[in-house]
């Protein structure tokens, strides 16, 4: 196998060969920094917006259209919503809302059911064009966000998936001293072959294989990842790939670069405040007589006077 430089976030497929098994690695550097860092969020939230950033990457590098796919989860625990969008080609975005005194009472280290309680996640695919939206809806159950989208493949594609998710901070020395940089990073493998799947490739000289063994074998090989190494920026996909597979062979495809970007813009906000009555516009305005709306996915605030409304 040949390492590939690349960008440092990143999404990958891969299929390993002899298999009816393909998947995906996603790497987070400065996206997830730029996503996570700039809301602010208390830690045990900003990793949940960190798995559900790298979650709507790994799902979303399967359209094969212009579109865009969200990831959304609704619990009734102090973490009372997480969006995440992937739009592609490669743009990701996420957001959280939550009750701050709630999540500062469980601690720094709370589990994901006291985060988010009961509730449902959410996979919408909401293509460009005239294609039909398409959403599926599940119980959010499990320890995290990778469990309630297994169940979500279980339950409404019937693919047998497994999903690993990371979020972590980085030390750095910058200008001012030690530095704290988000991470994150993730994993996919889905068995093919209740699709009838790809055609594997035969070994030279071997006659007609039993593959019934592959997806045990797969998930085995996938349960040895550690949580690090789908952040070190020292362990590279392609060498991750290859310590869990070089046995059987792993073939890589093209990278898809990842990007922080937002769909948020001036116009987007006067269409929506063009939908109140005159009167209600001038009771949001604050006091220097303008109106401020901020985005929850980039932090942007848009200003304007109620009579420019129009």
């Amino acid at each position: 196998m040949v390492d590939v430089v690349g960008p440092a976030d990143f999404v990958r497929s891969f299929q390993i060969e002899g298999m009816n098994v393909r998947g995906r690695i996603v790497h987070l550097t400065d996206a997830a920094d730029r996503v996570i860092a700039a809301h602010g969020y208390p830690d045990p939230v900003s990793r949940l917006v960190g798995e559900a950033l790298t979650l709507a990457a790994l799902l979303g590098a399967s359209l094969k259209f212009e579109g865009t796919l969200t990831v959304q989860t609704r619990g009734d625990g102090p973490v009372k919503m997480i969006v995440a969008d992937f739009m592609s080609p490669g743009q990701i975005r996420a957001c959280a809302t939550f009750d701050a005194d709630a999540v500062a009472a469980l601690g720094s280290m709370p589990s994901f059911t006291a985060l988010v309680g009961r509730g449902s996640i959410a996979i919408t695919i909401d293509p460009e064009g005239d294609m039909e939206r398409y959403q599926g809806i599940v119980p959010l159950e499990g320890e995290g966000l990778a469990d309630g989208a297994m169940t979500y493949f279980e339950q409404s594609e019937q693919i047998p998936t497994a999903i690993r998710l990371s979020v972590a901070t980085l030390a750095t020395r910058g200008p001012g001293g030690r530095e704290q940089h988000w991470r994150a990073g993730g994993m996919l493998i889905q068995n093919l072959a209740s699709l009838g799947g790809i055609q594997p490739v035969r070994r030279e000289g071997a006659g007609e294989e039993d593959h019934s063994d592959d997806w045990p074998r797969a998930t085995a090989l996938f349960s040895t990842i550690e949580a690090h190494e789908l952040v070190d920026p020292q362990v590279e996909a392609e060498r991750l790939l290859y310590r869990l597979f070089h046995e059987d062979g792993v073939r890589v495809f093209d990278v898809v670069p990842l990007s922080f970007g937002c769909r948020c813009s001036a116009e987007r906000v006067m269409a929506v405040l063009r939908q109140y009555p005159a009167a209600e516009l001038q009771g949001l305005a604050e006091g220097d007589g303008l109106i401020r709306a901020k985005c929850a996915f980039c932090s942007t605030v848009y200003a304007f006077a109620p009579d420019g409304v129009g």
